[in-house]
């Protein structure tokens, strides 16, 4: 059998096993209308040939693309490589391709890439977070396209979800450091715009803290990006603004990381002199000098969950549950100590 050296098609895989096309399609698309003896020989041929399927083609007969999207607000974060590498296991356990775009934290981006993905097939979708503009999710639930928001639980129009309580799950950390004997407290969050998972963080310690008679000054809630050097300004600002703070709470760890490398910078003594506590426990965090003390999210099983639940909503399953809760627990490491006396 001699290989082509131009594209290989379906014809040349029917001439090559002596079957017709309609066969070949049957024994790709539709297996267990082929019997196994004429499967393995089709098969056989388009190893031999390299031939691979069209899968426009197979989307047409199946009327089912075989894909799912994925839409997250940055590939630049390690919390959300790790997730999608686990829903992408999922997916192709299933038999179904991932398709992924991002947004950069941008409702309107995010709306062109849902109607991006929409246009290549998906069959279902799964975004993170809550904060897509509402146009965006009616046209999901009026084209009737399975879809679910990851990392959140509120969600809008009753949709379903695989995720955590932000509000509650900061406020680990924030007890953490109430039992220490902070009193001084600022905070190093995300940028809040369009962004309910840090909102819902700073508004939770807020809320905690209000409870025990601490209120915070606008001027210690400091919004930044989830980088490194915005971090490190983000707590010269709140030192400046106040320098009795004793107790950072950071609404994700690469922001705990920059605080921690500046307060090095400026010669404080990590925890001795201001204790500082992160999010989502990222792999980093454990070998820092010190270590992060951080809330640990188990973004490798809400990913999954969320897969599954998906692939249940493509597949028909009635009854699904609306909310599936990630586990969420406080990680004690180095980087959090008893308030110093001052």
């Amino acid at each position: 059998m001699k290989k082509n050296t131009g594209a290989v098609t379906i014809d040349h895989v029917a001439a090559a096993a002596k079957v017709s096309t309609a066969t070949v399609s049957r024994a790709l698309n539709r297996p267990d209308t082929v019997s196994t003896a004429l499967k393995e020989k089709i098969n056989d041929v388009i190893k031999k040939l390299g031939y691979i399927p069209n899968a426009g083609a197979r989307s047409l007969m199946l009327k089912r693309s075989g894909t799912i999207g994925a839409i997250v607000p940055t590939l630049d974060n390690a919390i959300f490589a790790q997730g999608l590498a686990e829903f992408q296991k999922q997916l192709n356990q299933a038999g179904y391709q991932l398709l992924v775009a991002s947004t950069n934290y941008d409702p309107v981006i995010e709306t062109n890439q849902i109607n991006n993905l929409l246009a290549r097939g998906v069959e279902g979708i799964a975004l993170f977070g809550t904060s897509q503009e509402r146009e965006a999710l009616k046209l999901l639930k009026t084209r009737s396209i399975p879809y679910i928001h990851v990392g959140s639980l509120n969600t809008p129009y009753s949709g379903y979800a695989s995720g955590f309580d932000n509000r509650e799950a900061i406020k680990l950390g924030v007890q953490h450091l109430l039992e220490k004997g902070h009193k001084h407290f600022g905070i190093l969050t995300g940028i809040t715009n369009n962004n309910d998972r840090a909102t819902d963080r700073v508004a939770g310690a807020l809320e905690l803290l209000a409870e025990k008679k601490i209120h915070l000054k606008p001027e210690v809630i400091v919004e930044c990006h989830y980088e490194l050097h915005e971090a490190r300004l983000g707590l010269k600002k709140l030192l400046i603004s106040n320098p009795k703070i004793t107790a950072i709470i950071c609404g994700q760890d690469v922001l705990a990381l920059g605080a921690l490398l500046e307060a090095q910078n400026q010669g404080m003594k990590i925890p001795r002199d201001l204790s500082i506590v992160g999010f989502d426990d990222l792999e980093i965090s454990r070998h820092l000098l010190p270590s992060l003390t951080t809330i640990h999210i188990d973004a490798i099983g809400m990913w999954a969950q969320a897969a599954n639940h998906l692939i249940s909503q493509i597949n028909g399953v009635e009854n699904l549950p609306k909310k599936i809760k990630a586990n969420v627990n406080l990680v004690i490491r180095e980087s959090s100590t008893t308030a110093p006396k001052r």
